[in-house]
């Protein structure tokens, strides 16, 4: 057991270091957006004092190593900033009452944890249940038309699959509403349906993914002595494959869902902005066009603590679900 924790903080350990160095490169590619705020805000008309006074109220007129620092000491301790425009919106209207930057994200980032949550108990559940019956009955019919349905469904850019979804499910057969305006208080049932359309987006475009891995890796496993063995006791396919081959191709199906699950937050930025979907995602996009640099930032650094997290977890259960992986020589 030993070895074992010594491996799972040794993941931790990089896991903290990429994230720092991943806070470098967002801090630097935000900043480096083109545009500046203050002349957005104030017009293309705005004089050079009037900007440079909202630069400096802001804290833009500072060099970037201490705008760095600062910021990410006030991320250690929970502080994600105040929204620019926020800031700019109660100047104007004489407000007092600033919402910080995590209490504007949590409810955006609680949203997109809940359709993510829907899709994967869709597309989990699918491609595993494909990519066994695949493996199962490989080179059919049936293996074929699996393939080139999921290989059809992952070619095709989100926005595509989102409209003929809206076309087929919305317009032609009104089935669910083609806008997931959710909010607070929806009851559940109504919340499922208005998330639906973007559920089913989603799932079609990680299901190929997991299904193909999952078919692959139980296929790699098919040719092992122990396999042959199972067989040559009278063991049913299916029986071999669930019981035997499943277990055993864990590891790389893991991962492959962690990755999956890690796009399902991160890379939903698409499909919420079609939907208009009130998730992280359209929060995000929102920002990018007025330059609001504090919800930027902490979206982009919610997105990439998001992807490494699942990614360390995949990784700390690839270890524990495999005895090789566990005792490395």
């Amino acid at each position: 057991m030993g070895s074992i924790f010594q491996i799972i903080l040794q993941r931790l350990a990089l896991g903290v270091i990429t994230l720092l160095i991943v806070s470098m490169v967002i801090f630097v590619a935000v900043n480096a957006l083109p545009g500046d705020f203050a002349q957005a805000i104030l017009g293309q008309g705005a004089t050079q004092e009037a900007v440079a006074q909202i630069r400096a109220d802001l804290g833009l007129d500072q060099n970037y190593f201490m705008r760095y620092f600062s910021w990410l000491g006030n991320v250690l301790t929970g502080n994600l900033g105040i929204s620019f425009a926020q800031m700019n919106f109660a100047s104007n209207m004489g407000g007092d009452q600033l919402v910080g930057v995590v209490e504007q994200i949590a409810p955006r980032f609680k949203a997109t944890m809940f359709l993510a949550g829907v899709t994967a108990m869709f597309a989990v559940p699918i491609s595993i249940t494909l990519g066994v019956l695949a493996a199962l009955y490989r080179n059919s019919i049936f293996d074929r038309a699996v393939n080139i349905t999921t290989l059809s469904s992952i070619s095709s850019p989100e926005f595509f699959l989102a409209y003929i979804l809206i076309l087929v499910l919305a317009v032609l057969n009104p089935i669910f509403p083609s806008l997931s305006n959710v909010y607070e208080g929806m009851a559940l049932g109504e919340k499922l349906n208005r998330t639906m359309l973007p559920a089913l987006t989603l799932t079609l475009v990680v299901t190929a993914h997991m299904m193909r891995m999952t078919r692959a890796a139980i296929i790699n496993l098919l040719a092992s002595p122990y396999i042959e063995m199972a067989r040559l006791k009278g063991i049913s396919p299916m029986r071999v494959i669930v019981r035997h081959a499943l277990p055993n191709a864990l590891a790389p199906i893991i991962n492959v869902i962690a990755l999956n699950l890690a796009y399902l937050i991160t890379g939903v930025v698409v499909v919420e902005v079609v939907f208009v979907y009130p998730g992280i995602g359209q929060l995000f996009v929102d920002s990018v066009k007025i330059r609001d640099i504090p919800v930027v930032q902490a979206c982009c650094l919610i997105f990439a603590a998001a992807y490494i997290l699942l990614n360390l977890m995949a990784d700390i259960l690839s270890i524990l679900s495999n005895p090789r992986l566990r005792h490395p020589k």
